[in-house]
């Protein structure tokens, strides 16, 4: 296998090389003169090795492969993953409850309507209809009349 130094390097790789050389002058580190001869130096290199020779003598990380800036999740992610999952869960059972609960609400107010407007008032009317043919005389005493005007 190739040494780190070996891999060739990818566009990207040598903007971000530039962008620390940049970075560099601007700290007052380099020379303008210094600045264009590594930056002109930067975007012809073609390995790791030569883009970790152009920002050696700066403070900070030099350039790394891509396999070695892979981070592994830290315990800091993975205790907010672990928190995070059972307070979403939480969340999704109280929207699920909330909503069948408005609708079982919501079919009770209908039971209770059919049964005041609708049961209870059958109801009502049957009794008090009943009522009004038994303070009259009942159904004979209208039968009786009936064949008494028309008989």
């Amino acid at each position: 296998m190739a040494s780190r130094a070996a891999i060739r390097a990818s566009d990207a790789d040598r903007e971000r090389v530039a962008e620390r050389l940049r970075q560099a002058a601007a700290e007052g580190r380099l020379l303008t003169d210094e600045l264009e001869q590594r930056l002109e130096a930067s975007f012809s290199a073609r390995t790791y090795g030569q883009l970790n020779a152009l920002v050696a003598d700066l403070p900070g990380r030099g350039l790394t492969a891509p396999a070695e800036s892979r981070r592994r999740p830290s315990l800091g992610s993975a205790l907010a993953l672990a928190i995070a999952i059972p307070v979403m869960l939480a969340v999704l059972a109280a929207v699920v409850f909330a909503v069948t609960g408005v609708l079982l609400l919501w079919m009770l107010w209908l039971a209770v309507g059919w049964w005041f407007f609708g049961h209870h008032r059958r109801r009502l009317h049957r009794t008090s209809s009943a009522r009004a043919l038994h303070a009259c005389g009942g159904w004979q005493r209208e039968r009786g009349r009936a064949r008494g005007f028309w008989a």
